[in-house]
């Protein structure tokens, strides 16, 4: 009996989780020096606004770290690895969206907050018009609150993920980076290996973006939210200002961000094999490559396209949606019902899982699809035994269960938001688009509001508020918060 009550108490020490938080808001507090130093840098007078913004946040964030810094311990329980998880999205957006009222954008705390939520779980959905004429310093600290989302994300997805056994991730669990019971220790250490990954990708992307003739600015902001698959831009035409061979190169650094990030490390370890044998990353290949030769095809037939621009415009617009990415580079609501339902139905696809991608991930439809094989063949030999295999290796139950489990609670997420914005007065296909980018995570809807030819500003508040919780809830896989609203979580 003492020890359930040492193990309940355990559990409901929020201690050791308030000081991760604390620790990371803090963090974030320092990260708002950056645009600090280029706005001074502009001489515009924006700097104040990061300033204040600054101190409020590593105040907070550093008196929560040493007040419970008393309660540290090597790891967390299940309970609090669940509750930090969550807590640690749903606090970084509430201090970074002060840049935003602070700052030029003078913006009401329900848009800042959706902006900070948007960049922070790399939707790259926005409530801001008129890019071009923000302060640098708000156009970089966008960029930077995707860049720090997309390197959050592949942390979260290779250590806490498999370990509480959500929507399948506890399949990657043997990819060399077993947590158990070490869950901080241990994402330290892969922080610190896909950090120098990170960083080298988005120095080279940013690079490559200046050779092909952004400037230093530009080329950093969207190495920015390139590698983190994130999509802000610095003008409200997105990567319509870039149009033609920066094309090719955002295309590349999209692919590259949306695979996974454990591949890069053998890689450095001078193991390559795994990287061509990954059976998401060949199947992502395929269906970019299928679904951009569709729009292609449809539009040398029906639209004035020559086959170079068709060809690379529909490979743009696929990866970015498929990656989560949602820059746009033309406003493809004109080229049809037929391409717009693709657009759809591949922004539910997604990257593959350890990345920077969003949305439902290619291996759940393949460990899915594995499933229903086995029991077609179960039906048509009853006797016989038939086990779904990924990559080789046979699925256990509880891996099909949990992605079985994903499948059900996105579907019903989905209907319900999409239900709930609909009550707020928005169309049938914005209730629906919006719901799927923001639970998806792909940033522009489809219509002519929340279309990649307009924003989310005129969206009603309540549509904001659901709008960013439907990001936080799709960001960490669903079962994560969800597992936080069921009296079982709070009495085991």
């Amino acid at each position: 009996m003492d020890a359930g009550r040492a193990n309940a108490a355990a559990m409901f020490d929020l201690r050791p989780v308030g000081y991760v938080i604390g620790l990371l808001v803090t963090m974030l507090g320092f990260a708002m020096l950056l645009p600090l130093v280029v706005d001074l840098g502009e001489g515009m007078g924006h700097w104040p606004a990061f300033a204040e913004s600054a101190m409020i946040t590593i105040l907070v964030g550093g008196i929560l770290s040493l007040s419970c810094a008393n309660a540290v311990r090597q790891g967390l329980t299940i309970q609090q690895t669940f509750i930090l998880t969550t807590g640690v999205w749903l606090m970084l957006p509430i201090f970074g969206a002060l840049p935003f009222v602070f700052g030029a954008t003078e913006a009401r705390y329900v848009d800042a907050f959706f902006e900070a939520m948007s960049g922070l779980t790399t939707t790259g959905s926005t409530v801001f018009y008129g890019l071009e004429t923000l302060p640098k310093g708000l156009l970089l600290w966008r960029g930077i609150l995707q860049w720090l989302g997309g390197i959050g994300i592949i942390v979260v997805a290779m250590v806490f993920l498999p370990e509480l056994r959500v929507g399948g991730m506890q399949i990657f669990r043997s990819e060399g980076f077993d947590t158990l019971g070490k869950i901080l220790p241990r994402a330290t250490e892969i922080a610190s290996r896909i950090s120098v990954i990170y960083v080298g990708l988005t120095a080279i992307c940013a690079i490559f973006y200046m050779g092909f003739g952004m400037n230093p600015f530009d080329g950093t902001v969207h190495a920015l939210t390139t590698v983190s698959t994130g999509g802000f831009s610095t003008y409200d035409a997105s990567f319509g200002a870039f149009s033609g061979p920066m094309e090719y190169v955002a295309t590349v650094f999209m692919i590259l961000a949306a695979l996974p990030f454990v591949r890069y490390v053998q890689l450095l370890n001078g193991s390559a094999l795994p990287l061509w044998r990954d059976p998401q990353i060949r199947a992502f290949l395929v269906v970019i490559a299928f679904a951009a030769g569709v729009v292609a095809i449809t539009l040398m037939t029906i639209f004035p396209h020559n086959p170079e621009q068709a060809v690379r415009e529909a490979l743009f617009n696929i990866t970015s949606i498929i990656s989560g990415t949602g820059y746009a580079s033309v406003d493809y609501m004109g080229w049809g019902s037929f391409v717009i339902s693709i657009f759809f139905f591949v922004g539910l696809i997604g990257g593959c899982a350890g990345s920077t991608a969003c949305s439902v991930k290619i291996f759940r439809y393949q460990l899915l699809f594995a499933s229903i094989r086995a029991q077609l063949l179960k039906t048509r030999s009853p006797h016989g035994i038939f086990t779904p295999r990924y990559a080789g290796r046979p699925v256990g139950d509880d891996v099909l269960s949990s992605v079985i489990s994903f499948f059900t609670f996105f579907v019903v997420t989905l209907g319900v938001l999409a239900v709930a914005l609909g009550m707020t007065g928005l169309d049938f296909v914005t209730s629906v688009s919006g719901a799927a980018s923001a639970l998806a995570n792909i940033g522009p809807g489809l219509g002519d509001q929340i279309g990649p030819a307009g924003n989310f500003s005129g969206l009603n508040d309540t549509a904001k508020w659901l709008l960013a919780a439907g990001m936080l809830i799709g960001r960490l896989e669903l079962m994560v918060v969800y597992a936080l609203l069921t009296v079982h979580f709070w009495k085991a």
